[in-house]
């Protein structure tokens, strides 16, 4: 048996004997990130990730669904995930994953995530008409045409978004200015310097940028804690 799979049996198992409620669909939105699991968890995850990082979209496919079930879904871990955002493409990802109840988030996020091998290489093939576009003074603007040219309409239209819904979420400049300033409070006070970043109950988890290295840590502090 795969390590994956092992962690989703135990995951499964933890569910089933005894822990009735299932942490992983409880999401609560702060304003510029969200909390997904038990608020009151001992154990608080906090994940910083980008749309346009690669590794980012490597975990949500790998780590993601374990996390949740394995861990988040028992009630003993939260996770948070916080944004930290790298140019007005991710901003505008970011955005779209907010639109909306808390609820839709996760599956907004796995969306954009899990879609970012078709839409990424657009920003390299870009014309100069594109890029003109996506930088306009008019910033909301500039978001709707971003969504529009990387085709996150088309992603979130499946998702049952209509157009104007996400113009809505597009066109809140404070909220844009919010997660942007968030962003840069985030890596001024830790000291980010890539993503995905974890941090577990406020420490850095060092060297964990991947499922395999982060579940290590995870063991790990279980274990430690166990021997407390």
């Amino acid at each position: 048996m795969t390590r994956f799979k092992a962690a989703i049996l135990v995951g499964a198992l933890a569910l089933a004997s005894g822990n009735t409620v299932n942490w992983s669909i409880t999401v609560q939105d702060t304003g510029t990130s969200h909390l997904i699991g038990n608020p009151d968890a001992p154990n608080k995850l906090t994940e910083y990730i980008s749309y346009t990082c690669s590794h980012c979209a490597t975990f949500a496919r790998e780590g993601d669904p374990v996390l949740k079930l394995a861990h988040v879904g028992t009630g003993k871990y939260s996770l948070e995930i916080r944004h930290l955002l790298r140019d007005p493409i991710d901003l505008t990802a970011a955005m779209l994953t907010h639109c909306g109840d808390a609820k839709k988030f996760p599956l907004n996020h796995s969306t954009i995530m899990l879609n970012q091998s078709k839409w990424l290489p657009i920003a390299s093939k870009a014309s100069q008409g594109q890029i003109q576009r996506w930088s306009l003074p008019d910033q909301a603007a500039a978001r709707r045409n971003i969504a529009n040219d990387f085709g996150f309409y088309d992603l979130m239209k499946q998702r049952g978004y209509r157009i104007t819904d996400l113009d809505q979420c597009l066109n809140d400049n404070a909220k844009a200015q919010a997660m942007a300033q968030t962003s840069r409070e985030d890596v001024q006070r830790l000291g980010l310097t890539g993503t995905p970043t974890f941090v577990l109950n406020g420490e850095i988890l060092e060297h964990a940028h991947n499922w395999a290295s982060l579940e290590q840590q995870l063991n790990a502090h279980a274990t430690a804690k166990k021997d407390q």
